[in-house]
C-alpha cells in the first residue's frame, strides 16, 4: 500500500500482519480520490475540508487527505493492533500534525463526548461483518457533524444490501472487485 499523489506520493503505509484490519486498496483509493476532484455531482474543496475517517484502520485514507493537503483529518479507531500501525504511519508523515487520533469504540462510547466539529467528508469503512449502518447514520444525522452539502464516503463489500435514513441520498455508486463505494449527500 502506497500514498498515490500529493506532497508524499509514493510513500509506503504500514500495514497490518493479521486479518482483522482490511486496509482500503491502492486502486479503489485512487478511484475514490478521482470522483472527489472531478465529479460535478459534488461540491467539494479538499484543501479546505475537515475529515472524519471513521474505522480508520491504518488510517490509509485519511493519510491519502493529509498528502493531498486537507485542513484536518480526525481519526476514529479502537483496535489497537491498527492504532499503533496508524501512529507510527502518522509519524512517517513529519512535519505534518493536522490530524488527531481518537480511540474511542463509535458503537459503545459516547460519540457525542468526542467530536463537536462539523465536517466535510466522512469516510466510512467498518468491518464488513457490520450488517446494519442505520444506526450509525442516525448518529451522524443527530449529531448534526456534517457541514452544508457534506458528504458520506461507505466503503462495502460488494454484495452487502444497506439502507439508509432517508435524510442520506446516494449520489454515486461504485464497484471495485470484493468492494463497492457509495458517494452519500446529508440532504440537511
Amino acid at each position: 500500500m502506497r500514498i498515490i499523489s500529493g506532497r508524499f506520493k509514493g510513500k509506503k503505509i504500514l500495514e497490518p500482519k493479521n486479518l482483522k484490519t482490511r486496509p482500503l486498496k491502492d486502486l479503489t483509493k485512487e478511484s475514490i480520490f478521482n470522483i472527489l476532484i472531478h465529479s460535478n455531482k459534488l461540491n467539494l474543496n479538499l484543501a479546505t475540508s475537515n475529515i472524519l475517517d471513521l474505522f480508520s484502520g491504518v488510517g490509509s485514507f485519511g493519510i491519502e487527505c493529509l498528502s493531498r493537503g486537507v485542513k484536518k483529518v480526525t481519526f476514529i479507531e479502537n483496535y489497537s493492533g491498527a492504532i499503533q500501525i496508524l501512529k507510527k504511519n502518522l509519524l512517517n508523515l513529519s512535519p505534518v500534525n493536522n490530524y488527531e487520533i481518537i480511540e474511542k469504540n463509535i458503537y459503545e462510547d459516547n460519540f457525542g463526548n468526542f467530536t463537536k466539529k462539523k465536517f466535510d467528508i466522512v469516510f466510512l469503512d467498518p468491518p464488513y461483518k457490520d450488517k446494519d449502518l442505520s444506526s450509525l447514520f442516525l448518529k451522524l444525522e443527530n449529531l448534526n457533524i456534517l457541514k452544508n452539502n457534506g458528504i458520506v464516503i461507505l466503503h462495502r463489500h460488494k454484495n452487502q444490501k444497506d439502507f439508509f435514513p432517508l435524510s442520506f441520498q446516494i449520489i454515486e455508486e461504485k464497484k471495485y472487485g470484493i468492494s463497492k463505494i457509495f458517494f452519500i449527500k446529508y440532504l440537511s
